[in-house]
């Protein structure tokens, strides 16, 4: 025998919960922001697939029947069944899930954005993070990550991001070496230098360094931020470094001030294909966040 009950829906159970917390039909249709006709052919209708009567009409108002009751008990643990889904449905979607891959540069990972990482994931326990390192550019759009954090001046034209900071940089030595005042840069050109390697001569710095540092004087080049402080922190020679990362060194100085002709723009872009996915979107916006809070840090304000 078919249970009467399958042909209800929802919304027939929600009309009689409110008939029951109302106790009469005018009341349940302003509750339900309908009229009071809709609802009396409502209940009418779910009496009639019932078979029963689920009110007794009385002067002083509508009272469940036994079947009612039944009825009513029914639609309370439905909508708190529906509560409970929608509850658990949103705290899902606020975690996130799934795979992140990050492409960034060895001295960002290091100095930066390791935490912000760790920070985010402590949050949404079920993403799973694998940070490229690097200096090349990827190809966002062959997957080969998701994300890119990057100091540049100049983002590919075909990805999504936004700038987060301007990356200040100064001249560093070792602290043991220039313990007093800063030199003038006409003085600091005659030293020893460290500076970078052809593959980053897109860098102001590498620039500054070429035009106005004697060739005889660049002792030591690296194709990284970390390998130009490595060697800057064994006493081969002054560099230029990123304050973000110069700061952060216990033994380094700034034995200059910061060089407004040099500077990188910090940069966190995506593909436009996948910039809403939930857990890039998540991350982009965790990423900024935090940037923001350290922005006089990465601007060299901070000493």
């Amino acid at each position: 025998m078919k249970d009467p009950t399958s042909e209800l829906s929802w919304e027939d159970l929600r009309v009689v919960k409110a008939i029951s917390e109302h106790t009469g039909l005018s009341g349940a249709a302003t509750s339900l922001g309908v009229n009071h006709s809709t609802v009396a052919r409502r209940l009418a209708a779910i009496e009639e697939v019932l078979g029963v009567s689920l009110f007794d009409r009385r002067r002083t108002g509508y009272q469940p029947t036994g079947a009612g009751v039944e009825i009513i008990s029914l639609s309370e643990r439905v909508e708190q069944e529906i509560f409970s889904v929608a509850r658990r449905v949103a705290v899902n979607a606020q975690r996130h899930t799934g795979e992140l891959r990050i492409a960034t540069s060895d001295a960002l990972l290091h100095d930066f954005l390791t935490p912000i990482i760790a920070d985010f994931q402590r949050s949404n326990p079920e993403i799973r993070v694998e940070v490229i390192v690097g200096n090349s550019p990827l190809n966002l759009s062959r997957g080969e990550s998701d994300i890119a954090f990057r100091a540049t001046l100049a983002p590919p034209e075909n990805l999504f991001g936004r700038k987060l900071a301007r990356v200040a940089w100064a001249v560093y030595g070792r602290r043991d070496d220039y313990p007093g005042l800063q030199p003038r840069l006409e003085e600091l050109y005659e030293r020893k230098w460290v500076t970078y390697g052809a593959s980053l001569e897109g860098l102001l710095g590498f620039k500054f360094v070429e035009e106005r540092v004697p060739t005889k004087n660049i002792v030591y080049r690296a194709d990284s931020v970390l390998g130009v402080a490595a060697a800057v922190c064994a006493g081969t020679g002054i560099g230029f470094l990123p304050c973000m990362h110069g700061d952060l060194v216990p033994s380094l100085v700034r034995i200059s001030a910061v060089q407004p002709e040099v500077y990188d723009e910090l940069w966190i872009l995506t593909h436009p294909d996948i910039r809403k996915s939930g857990r890039v979107c998540a991350f982009m916006t965790h990423c900024a966040e935090a940037s923001s809070k350290r922005r006089s840090f990465i601007e060299g304000r901070e000493v």
